[in-house]
């Protein structure tokens, strides 16, 4: 059984997301809100990578490619919202949530869901907003002759 290469890059992106924010945590950087932004890195390397494939197989064609990084960047965006459920619960929970939201994106007391929801609209948001910078740059490549 072949991995598709969205899945593959996808579950690239979730690999290094989750070793940059397990590093972050391990260093005392978990806190450190700019720093979370960097995880945008991650999602570009797997979503350009998609494309380069795409290319090299010969496939040019713009929505396609688009479908296609589109595609790879919301496995990684899934994958990563899975492991942050997985991981909360492994820390205490909402808890552990209510820590992370001091310094993020919520005040109150949100729930590990309402936090992995919130992050699931924002992680779809940012994919739309990669997947259009990479197209925008990978555009003139797309040429059919």
């Amino acid at each position: 059984m072949k991995i598709s290469k969205e899945v593959f890059n996808g579950a690239t992106i979730f690999v290094g997301i989750s070793v940059y924010f397990l590093l972050m945590n391990a260093l005392g950087f978990a806190d450190e809100f700019y720093l979370r932004l960097l995880n945008v890195l991650f999602v570009f390397y797997g979503v350009n990578k998609t494309i380069q494939m795409n290319i090299a197989e010969g496939k040019k064609t713009f929505v396609s490619n688009a479908v296609s990084a589109m595609t790879t960047s919301l496995v990684g965006v899934v994958l990563s919202i899975v492991g942050l459920i997985i991981y909360s619960y492994m820390k205490g929970g909402d808890n552990y949530v209510q820590s992370l939201s001091e310094t993020f994106l919520f005040g109150g007391n949100p729930s590990v869901e309402t936090y992995c929801l919130s992050l699931l609209f924002e992680g779809v948001a940012s994919s739309v907003i990669v997947t259009l910078f990479a197209m925008l740059y990978w555009n003139n490549r797309f040429a059919v002759d």
